[in-house]
């Protein structure tokens, strides 16, 4: 129920213009208006609001400011105060990081005999993981192939992903499907056990496999449960604070803080996966975020101070539907799901402006022209929002289509007394995924020897953009590798002293570049009280 009577009176003409624009198809751009939408609207092309690294492998590139000024931030920890001939945790494999991607190289890892340990700075389950909603990827039907996912996933990502790793993701999502399916994953399935699949932004194929629109709870609900009942140690309310190298510079643990009490620790391992997830709560240039409560950067910040190299670190996802009304769940993610089975984008004057399957960057860009430059938006307490028309699903699908395809959704705004069968809904981008990160090999190393890293922590995958549906598949992928992986080479592991001189180099370094007096990296948690101070 719209009470402001200008919000209102916006939502009866997209009412009244539901029966013609339900028949058109928005044509898709073409290249050179997709480019150029892009560099006039999309917040990574927004120059001022980038730093450049000064300090560290990528010193020269931009990222940021926020994230560079993480980057470039002193340790939380004083390393002549470690002892480092006593460690309280000796493993083979350390996991920092216990949402889906930690969770499945966990249970890979273990699999392959290895003595595991997971630590995470919340509970395991705390993860972007467990917020993502309309699917994950696979061309496992007969009219498609992983050639053409690669080719759907590489444009999609400006063909700057790094081909190796994207030929893995699109190859072995497959047997994801597989995997997930027999550890208890419930899927969507027609009456005869055939999976039910939809198309996603950018896919010329339907190969998005979903659980209602609650797929990452599904997934994430049945990956901690393998975990459990595999007995496999967690320690939850843990952050990693540092990671520790061997006198040759291989990664051989981890400085830990325990988040209540802020008792340092100390883990020792063969290998270490870094699974630490995104950045939302960063809140890059002031955008709203989807992301959970954790998301600040922390495998980046760990990872580049032991000397690991970060790709596309000045890219970010701005995932065009975040819920821009009512206030309560501002920037909350709105799958991508609901206009791959039907809804539109509509401003504010009843216009359909641009084709609901355009990829996500494009489509961001696209709303937020509408609201900037054209003066179509609806104007919202919170800023400026476009409709997303809802009711058309069940115009095209028929009664009952919302609750079974999207009731989370249906769920989140009924809460609201906003029913999204008979009224659409406010949307404008919010901050979702970290499109950059950690370099890493096939086989899941970073550039630091016995370091390894998967899920969102990192970059390469998916280009400059990601489709939808990539980030559930990529967890899974390369979690999986990064278990395998890890197991195998920690049976060969065999590290010198234990140092944290990388630390006091890094410290050296940002003081050569002139950079002196930095907040304590990593933030762990974001900043909302009203003191302005870090966890």
């Amino acid at each position: 129920m719209y009470l402001d009577p200008v919000i209102r009176s916006s939502a009866e003409k997209v009412a009244a213009a539901r029966a013609e624009n339900i028949k058109l198809d928005p044509r898709r751009l073409t290249a050179e208006e997709k480019e150029r939408l892009l560099r006039d609207f999309h917040p990574d092309y927004r120059e001022d609001q980038f730093a450049v690294i000064k300090a560290g492998l990528n010193r020269g590139e931009k990222a940021p400011h926020e994230l560079a000024a993480l980057l470039q931030g002193r340790s939380r920890i004083d390393p002549a105060e470690i002892d480092l001939t006593k460690p309280d945790y000796d493993v083979d494999v350390l996991i920092i990081g216990g949402g889906g991607a930690g969770t499945a190289a966990a249970i890979e890892a273990h699999q392959a005999g290895a003595k595991v340990m997971v630590v995470t700075k919340l509970r395991m389950g705390d993860a972007n993981t467990m917020m993502a909603e309309g699917g994950i990827q696979a061309a496992d039907k007969p009219n498609d192939s992983p050639a053409r996912h690669f080719l759907d996933a590489y444009g999609g990502g400006h063909f700057a992903a790094q081909k190796d790793l994207l030929v893995r993701l699109v190859t072995e999502a497959p047997e994801a499907i597989r995997w997930l399916s027999e550890l208890g994953v419930e899927f969507d399935k027609a009456p005869d056990g055939t999976m039910l699949t939809t198309h996603g932004g950018g896919t010329s194929r339907k190969r998005m496999h979903a659980a209602k629109d609650y797929s990452g709870a599904e997934i994430m609900r049945t990956l901690r449960d393998e975990a459990l009942n595999r007995q496999i140690p967690v320690v939850d309310f843990t952050a990693a604070v540092e990671l520790v190298l061997d006198e040759d510079g291989r990664c051989a643990g981890a400085v830990l803080m325990n988040m209540e009490t802020r008792e340092l620790l100390l883990a020792r391992a063969g290998t270490v996966i870094l699974a630490t997830g995104g950045a939302g709560r960063l809140h890059y240039q002031g955008f709203p975020t989807s992301n959970h409560y954790g998301a600040t950067a922390d495998g980046l910040v760990l990872g580049y101070r032991a000397g690991a190299r970060l790709l596309y670190a000045d890219t970010l996802q701005y995932h065009p539907t975040g819920a821009a009304f009512p206030a309560q769940i501002f920037g909350a993610l709105v799958t991508e799901k609901v206009r791959s089975v039907g809804a539109m984008l509509i401003n504010a004057e009843g216009e359909a402006f641009i084709n609901p399957l355009e990829t996500r960057d494009v489509a961001a860009a696209g709303i937020i022209r509408e609201c900037s430059e054209r003066g179509r938006g609806v104007k919202t307490p919170g800023g400026c929002a476009v409709w997303l028309d809802t009711p058309m699903i069940e115009l095209k699908h028929g009664q009952g289509a919302i609750e079974r395809r999207i009731p989370a959704m249906l769920r989140m705004f009924g809460k609201y007394d906003i029913d999204i069968r008979r009224e659409p809904i406010l949307v404008y981008p919010t901050l979702h995924y970290q499109n950059g990160g950690l370099h890493i090999t096939p086989d899941g190393q970073t550039d630091v020897e016995d370091l390894f890293a998967a899920g969102e922590v990192v970059g390469g995958i998916h280009g400059r953009n990601r489709l939808m549906g990539n980030s559930l598949l990529d967890i899974i992928v390369f979690g999986r590798i990064a278990g395998r992986s890890a197991a195998e080479k920690s049976r060969s592991a065999r590290h010198g002293a234990l140092s944290l001189d990388h630390v006091e180099r890094f410290h050296r370094g940002l003081e050569e570049a002139g950079i002196g007096g930095g907040g304590a990296s990593p933030k762990l948690l974001p900043t909302y009280n009203s003191m302005g101070r870090d966890f």
